[in-house]
């Protein structure tokens, strides 16, 4: 995939007028005509490399904060906020938010800020989760310095051509006199693992499967090979609290690990000679779906791109316990709810199949609404009976390589329309729906009509 032109207009016009500077000097420093400088600064032309170039030799700028909305976690990032239900009746759609955007990154960061400053108040756990996640949504959950550090480091260790668990466990050994324990339930009826510093162990519960013992030990290495990389990503992520800075020092550990144990070229190379089929993934790399699943949200380097997937995780209750959009620009799953008419919620009943659906989101303005979902369920803590779903989604006019999609009809006509939970769907006439849209004026029947207690009118 190409990448992104820089179109940098507001920020070289701030320069310029810092600097007390007229379009004609301006453009006479860097060796370019006034028009050209005034189309650049209306964004109407990208900011070629040669003129960066000029930018930076005669005004000692740093380049970095042309790309101001990076701040704000980019287009993606200002449209995840517009799925707030307060801005449902205003259909903002994607091109009016990029023009926004592009015209007034100052003025988009100031909103963002201002919107994640004042959200309801839900209490300080969930927002310390909310800061968290939008940090790893700026970076598109693809941290690159961290993804090279853990392939090289895979090189070294020659997972590709061992057993995996054994030459984790020989790391953890010869580098760092730590030996792993494997002890019964009756010792550890709660916790999965522990380390034991006065007897150099890292302790994991009998109860793991093998994908997550090898996790396990892999996010021990990560932990203490990669503190440095992962301390100065939280210290330059500017999250206020405690809370938040923990859990995203988590998600970066958890982050090191999946990329030992998936080293990212031989595992995208993997993807695409399988068509991404997870079966073969998981056996190959000895890991879960869950582990393979969060992988695919990270596949974005610069050059060496795999496909945009988000992923998400259901309870039985229809809730939302993890969501990584990665670079799909899926803002539908933001919702706080799901529809049941999603293969998500059968896959429940479907225990160890892949379920595959094609859909087509209703009222989904600030990003795609047609996918391909794949949907499995998958087993909580081994000490528990909790079990979850996890799905994957892919834009359909992308999935044609899915080995999963063969046989799939992709046309829209033949995709299963769902909407984003009751409260922001406007489907007419479906059985499923559970209470109104939001704004939208109701017509109430004197006698109910089969199960749908409603309806609602044209306007919202």
């Amino acid at each position: 995939m190409a990448d992104a032109a820089l179109f940098a207009g507001p920020a070289l016009r701030r320069l310029r007028k810092r600097e007390g500077m007229t379009q004609a000097a301006m453009a006479a420093r860097l060796g370019i005509s006034p028009s050209y400088l005034n189309l650049i600064e209306r964004n109407q032309r990208p900011l070629s490399a040669r003129v960066l170039m000029q930018v930076i030799d005669q005004f000692d700028f740093d380049p970095r904060t042309l790309r101001e909305d990076e701040a704000i976690g980019g287009l993606d990032g200002l449209a995840r906020r517009m799925t707030d239900e307060r801005f449902a009746d205003l259909n903002i759609d994607r091109e009016e938010l990029g023009e926004f955007l592009s015209t007034s990154p100052q003025v988009a960061a100031a909103f963002a800020r201002l919107y994640d400053n004042a959200r309801p108040s839900d209490g300080g756990v969930n927002n310390s989760l909310a800061a968290s996640r939008r940090e790893i949504e700026r970076w598109h959950n693809y941290f690159a310095d961290l993804d090279y550090a853990a392939e090289q480091l895979a090189d070294e260790m020659r997972l590709s051509r061992s057993d995996i668990a054994s030459a984790l466990t020989e790391r953890l050994r010869e580098k760092h006199q730590l030996s792993v324990r494997i002890l019964p339930l009756d010792v550890m009826p709660e916790a999965m693992r522990r380390v034991d510093l006065h007897a150099r162990q890292l302790q994991l519960s009998e109860m793991l499967e093998p994908a997550s013992r090898n996790f396990q030990i892999a996010l021990q290495i990560a932990r203490l090979e990669q503190r440095e990389a992962i301390a100065n990503l939280v210290a330059g992520s500017q999250l206020a609290d405690d809370a938040s800075r923990q859990l995203f020092e988590n998600h970066l550990t958890s982050y090191v690990a999946a990329a030992l144990l998936m080293p990212y070229s031989r595992f995208l190379r993997a993807c695409e000679q399988t068509g991404y089929d997870i079966a073969v993934l998981q056996r190959r790399f000895g890991t879960s779906f869950e582990q393979v699943a969060h992988r695919l949200t990270t596949l974005q380097r610069v050059g060496q791109r795999g496909l945009p997937f988000f992923m998400a995780r259901l309870d039985r209750a229809g809730q939302f316990s993890k969501r990584f959009s990665g670079a799909s620009g899926a803002t539908w799953i933001e919702s706080e709810s799901s529809c049941p008419l999603w293969i998500a919620h059968q896959a429940f009943e479907r225990r160890g199949q892949l379920c595959v659906q094609s859909v087509w989101v209703d009222s989904v303005d600030a990003g795609p609404a047609e996918w391909v979902t794949l949907a499995s369920t998958v087993n909580g803590i081994a000490t528990t009976k909790a079990d979850f779903v996890i799905v994957l989604g892919v834009e359909t006019r992308l999935a044609e390589p899915l080995s999963a999609a063969q046989g799939v009809r992709l046309e829209r006509d033949a995709a299963q329309k769902i909407g984003q939970g009751c409260a922001r769907c406007f489907i007419k006439e479906c059985r499923q729906r559970s209470l109104p849209p939001l704004g939208a004026p109701l017509r109430l029947d004197r006698v109910v009509r089969g199960v749908t207690p409603f309806d609602f009118g044209e306007g919202r």
